[in-house]
């Protein structure tokens, strides 16, 4: 039997030979390698809530947006908590991924929420805020009550970080303030009452 070799300079030559097809091969690779930068969101969410159902907060933040890092504390509650994720729902830079934690013994209860991601620096991260209030505001009373220790640690927490997030968005809000006035400014514009007409009646 005959075993033929094939040389990798085979598929490389027509490359050599026109090097605008080689750009684009090249600028081709490069783009699909970026829009593989990091992991999709129902792994980030997965690996987000393995962390704090193992105790790790620490493992836990480097999995959240930078601004809602400082929120992420150990949560006892969620200890021991099976993680399944579900359906995905991509708006652009923002996502949503269906998320089931089945809570520790004894309680074993079963809790649905979206987790919401962000994309930033071209990783998706959880939204660590808007995820706890979805999760927080289930309509369960008591699956509340036995929750509402994650909701008190979060304002501890926020109470001592307050300096530091109202110096992150001045900049922020002196803008948006500002935007808020051209818009004022030109809406009084689009609006004012036309001049009276003179009565020309003689």
């Amino acid at each position: 039997m005959i075993t033929t070799t094939l040389s990798p300079r085979i598929f490389l030559y027509p490359l050599k030979e026109n090097p605008a097809r080689f750009a684009g091969l090249f600028g081709l690779l490069f783009l699909l390698n970026g829009c593989q930068s990091g992991p999709p969101p129902e792994k980030v969410a997965q690996a987000f809530w393995e962390a704090m159902a193992q105790g790790n907060p620490e493992i836990a933040r480097t999995y959240t947006t930078q601004v809602s890092q400082y929120l992420v504390t150990q949560q006892p509650e969620l200890e021991q908590a099976s993680v399944r994720t579900g359906a995905v729902k991509v708006d652009g830079d923002n996502a949503r991924v269906a998320t089931v934690l089945t809570l520790k013994p004894p309680d074993h209860r079963t809790v649905a929420f979206d987790t919401v991601l962000a994309e930033e620096d071209d990783q998706w991260k959880v939204e660590y805020l808007q995820t706890m209030n979805n999760f927080l505001h289930l309509p369960f009373g008591e699956i509340f009550k036995s929750l509402q220790g994650i909701g008190e640690a979060i304002n501890r927490n926020l109470q001592q970080h307050l300096p530091e997030l109202e110096e992150q968005l001045e900049g922020f809000s002196d803008g948006l303030l500002q935007q808020l006035e051209d818009f004022r400014r030109r809406l009084e514009k689009s609006v004012s009452p036309e001049p009276p007409q003179r009565d020309r009646t003689i």
